[in-house]
C-alpha cells in the first residue's frame, strides 16, 4: 500500500509538472487594478492550464509598445475607445474581434454600441467594452440645488463660487451647452475652430465667476468641502469620493450629457492565445467577477446593472447622480483625427493668457 501510495503520489506530482510546463500564457495588457490578484488566482483557478502575465500601462504607453513590435508581446490589451481607430489605421496593431465568442449580452447596449461605433474599420469590431466613468459636474445641492448644465458655472448668481479645470473638457462641455456638437465638427476642422473661438470667448468672459482655476483633485476637492465653491467641472470619481464626506455635494450629469470614456478589450495583431482573452473577458463579465474588478478599480463596469454592483460607498454616490436616461444620455469621447489636439491647445493657451491662469 505504501509503495502503491507513493507511486500514485510520483504520478500526480508529474502530471501537474507537465500541465505547469504546458501551461498557456495569457499576456495582458492594461492599467494598474484591472487584473487584481484576487481576481488573477481565481481565473487560474478555474483554467489551471492558463497562466496571465500582467503589464501595467496608459494609453500613450500601450500604443507606444504595441507600434513597436507590430502588435507582438501582448495577447489582451485595454486602450480607451477613442484611442483605438486612428492607431489601427496608422500602425495596423489590433486584429478584430469574433464577437461570437463574447457574452456581449451581458454588456450594456449604450456602451457596446458606443464602442463599436468607435472602432469598427471596413465592417470589423476591434473592440469590446470594460469599464467606464465621466466627466461633468458637481454641485452642493444646499447651495447650488439647481445647477444642472455646463454654462451654469457661468452664472452670474454664483460669481466668485465655482470652478473648472482648464483642459480640453471643458472645452467640450461649453461647446455642447452652446447648442454645438464639437465631435461631429472634427470632420471639418475650419468649422471645429469657429466653435472653439466662440468657446474660448465665453470662457474668458466667465472669468470673474471663477473662484480658482483646479489642477489637481485635491484643490478642487479642498475647495468644494471648505465652502469656498458651490459647483464645479469635474471627474465623476472626485465627486462620488466628496460624496461620502458630505452628501449634499453630489456628481451633476450635464443636462447636455456627461462626457464618457470607456476602457476596453483589444487583441493586438500579434497575440497567440485568442481563445484564452476570449475566457477572461468572458469571466470579468459574470457579476461576481465584476464586483471584485469594480472594487479594484473604482470604475463602473459596462454591464447591466454595472451601478449595482459596485462597493456599497460608491454605489451610493453613483446611484444619487446617475439614472438610467442620464446613462443613455451620454456623449462618448470621440477619436481625436490629426490635428484637433494642437488646435485645443491653443485654444486653452489663449485662454490661460487671458485669465491670467497658468
Amino acid at each position: 500500500m505504501k509503495i502503491r501510495s507513493t507511486l500514485v503520489g510520483l504520478l500526480a506530482a508529474t502530471a501537474m509538472s507537465v500541465t505547469a510546463a504546458n501551461a498557456e500564457t495569457l499576456r495582458i495588457l492594461t492599467w494598474g487594478s484591472y487584473a487584481p490578484d484576487a481576481l488573477v488566482k481565481k481565473f487560474e483557478k478555474k483554467y489551471p492550464d492558463i497562466e496571465i502575465e500582467v503589464t501595467f500601462s496608459n494609453n500613450e504607453e500601450m500604443i507606444a509598445k504595441l507600434r513597436a513590435t507590430g502588435g507582438a508581446g501582448f495577447d489582451l490589451a485595454q486602450p480607451s475607445h477613442d484611442r483605438i481607430f486612428a492607431a489601427q489605421k496608422e500602425y495596423n496593431i489590433y486584429k478584430p474581434m469574433d464577437l461570437s465568442k463574447i457574452n456581449t449580452d451581458r454588456m450594456t447596449k449604450t456602451h457596446l454600441d458606443g464602442v463599436k461605433a468607435n472602432t469598427t474599420i471596413d465592417g470589423e469590431v476591434y473592440a469590446v467594452p470594460h469599464q467606464w466613468g465621466t466627466s461633468g459636474l458637481m454641485a452642493d445641492k444646499s447651495k447650488a440645488p439647481d445647477f444642472a448644465g455646463w454654462g451654469d458655472l457661468c452664472d452670474p448668481k454664483y460669481k466668485g463660487k465655482t470652478s473648472m479645470r482648464l483642459k480640453r473638457t471643458i472645452l467640450l462641455g461649453t461647446a455642447f451647452d452652446m447648442g454645438e456638437d464639437p465631435f461631429a465638427a472634427y470632420a471639418d476642422l475650419d468649422k471645429y475652430q469657429g466653435i472653439l473661438d466662440r468657446v474660448a470667448d465665453k470662457l474668458i468672459a466667465c472669468k470673474d465667476n471663477i473662484k480658482a482655476y483646479w489642477k489637481g483633485g485635491d484643490d478642487l476637492s479642498a475647495m468644494m468641502m471648505s465652502g469656498e465653491i458651490v459647483a464645479s467641472e469635474t471627474w465623476d470619481s472626485t465627486a462620488y469620493k466628496l460624496y461620502g464626506e458630505n452628501e449634499n455635494i453630489v456628481f451633476v450629469p450635464p443636462r447636455t450629457g456627461a462626457l464618457a470614456w470607456i476602457d476596453t478589450f483589444t487583441l493586438p495583431r500579434k497575440g497567440k492565445a485568442d481563445d484564452a482573452a476570449y475566457k477572461w473577458i468572458n469571466f470579468v463579465l459574470e457579476p461576481e467577477n465584476v464586483k471584485l474588478m469594480s472594487a479594484s478599480t473604482g470604475a463602473i463596469a459596462a454591464v447591466e446593472g454595472g451601478k449595482d454592483l459596485l462597493p456599497a460607498d460608491k454605489k451610493a454616490a453613483v446611484n444619487a447622480a446617475f439614472t438610467d436616461a442620464d446613462i443613455e444620455n451620454l456623449k462618448f469621447f470621440a477619436n481625436i483625427p490629426p490635428g484637433v489636439e494642437d488646435m485645443e491647445g491653443k485654444t486653452l493657451e489663449k485662454i490661460k493668457a487671458a485669465t491670467g491662469s497658468e
